[in-house]
């Protein structure tokens, strides 16, 4: 499944009324971390079409990184059921994405 781009216009659908888990990646064009992080975001949404994956970058978005509390990044928000169920922040293996979900 390919990953979408979150905005502030299409959260709600995407996100909040998803009937799948969702995986959100906050990021930032000039982030190092955060370009070492996508191709690793990006296979795990082709390897778990179960969740639904998007990313928000902070720059054009601010206001949802300031509702998800986001002070550094990439931080990675699992969500269920219109809830937030797990964060992390910093380069993380794809087990470490899963695991968010797995708790819950």
């Amino acid at each position: 499944m390919s990953v979408l781009e979150l905005t502030m216009e299409n959260f709600e659908q995407e996100v909040l009324k998803s009937d799948k888990p969702v995986l959100i990646d906050f990021w930032a064009t000039w982030c190092g971390p955060c370009r070492m992080m996508g191709p690793v975001v990006d296979e795990f949404a082709e390897e778990h079409p179960e969740i639904k994956v998007g990313k928000v970058n902070v720059d054009d978005q601010p206001q949802l990184a300031g509702a998800f509390g986001i002070e550094s990044i990439p931080t990675l928000v699992a969500i269920k059921d219109g809830k937030g169920i797990g964060m992390v922040v910093g380069v993380r293996p794809k087990e470490d994405l899963l695991a968010l979900f797995a708790e819950n």
